[in-house]
């Protein structure tokens, strides 16, 4: 448990160094200049991604919810994991959020522990009203360093500029802030099926309001037979000192229910702000997540 504490406090200075010199330079020049791309062409490119992913994919689907899961899952509701996606694969996931908002997201295993992606949507997408697309898409990076073993978790470091849910303007930020830098780690436990462990430690670049600190968060993800699993989340929120309004605590809890629909196709149900008050517990926000995995 000390090694796993010594590599998270060296990537924590890693992180601040990141921050003060020329890397986090380069991420910024590298999301501004996607925020410059015509939307047209963008959109364009995007989508054609997908088409392209889908005409030469093999019959090979992978699953990620239940015992019977072949895929590590990459993420809990909201923060990550250390799961990668295999060498040759790609992943592509949809979430549907308030608003009339959707996310679209595409990932894909370069190599056997190096993993990227990029994700796009936006607000009203579903309904009536004008469609407003995200100011930029996100580029997510992640890297495995250690691999699971008997008694040490799977370790990685990753980069994610995509915030989650709405974007708001007047606070030039997503109302779940970015990742940003991570580091996360990850232990599979076998109890009636998988019990799976997770905690991690974040720095955002969206920090209009100063708030500079580092985050973290767990998160615990338990099968349900062979198909299915319930996943919990804590964010404990120490990077949104001053968070949107419509949000009632900066920490939140969120749960899930993932099934594994066939195929590759993987289904999921959010429950997020779960917070209790006057003895009467509130969900903030439901969404919903769907998600394909196929081998090229």
């Amino acid at each position: 448990m000390s090694i796993i504490l010594l590599i998270f406090l060296n990537y924590l200075f890693l992180m601040n160094a990141l921050f003060s010199f020329e890397l986090s330079v380069y991420f910024s020049r590298l999301i501004t200049r996607m925020r410059n791309i015509e939307f047209y062409d963008f959109k364009k490119i995007f989508f054609s991604i997908i088409v392209v992913s889908l005409l030469f994919s093999k019959s090979q689907a992978q699953i990620t919810a239940g015992s019977t899961g072949d895929i590590e899952p990459r993420t809990l509701i909201d923060k990550p994991t250390a799961g990668m996606m295999k060498h040759g694969s790609f992943g592509m996931s949809i979430d549907f959020f308030q608003t009339g908002g959707v996310l679209f997201n595409l990932n894909a295993g370069v190599m056997e522990r190096l993993s990227f992606g990029i994700s796009y949507g936006g607000t009203n997408i579903i309904g009536s009203n004008q469609v407003a697309w995200n100011k930029s898409p996100g580029v997510n990076l992640k890297f495995r360093l250690f691999d699971e073993e008997n008694s040490f978790p799977a370790i990685c470091f990753g980069f994610d500029s995509q915030g989650k849910e709405t974007f708001i303007d007047s606070l030039n930020r997503y109302r779940v802030k970015s990742l940003g830098f991570y580091a996360t780690g990850s232990k599979n436990i076998e109890i009636m099926g998988y019990l799976s462990l997770h905690a991690g430690i974040n720095r955002t670049l969206e920090t209009n309001d100063n708030d500079k600190d580092l985050n973290f968060f767990i998160g615990a993800e338990k099968t349900i037979g062979r198909d299915a699993s319930f996943i919990v989340e804590y964010d404990f929120g120490n990077n949104d000192s001053k968070p949107p309004l419509d949000i009632e605590q900066k920490s939140r809890l969120h749960s899930g229910f993932r099934w594994n629909f066939g195929r590759g196709i993987t289904l999921g149900i959010n429950l997020k702000e779960i917070h209790r008050e006057d003895k009467v517990f509130s969900i903030g926000n439901r969404t919903i997540f769907v998600e394909y995995i196929n081998i090229f």
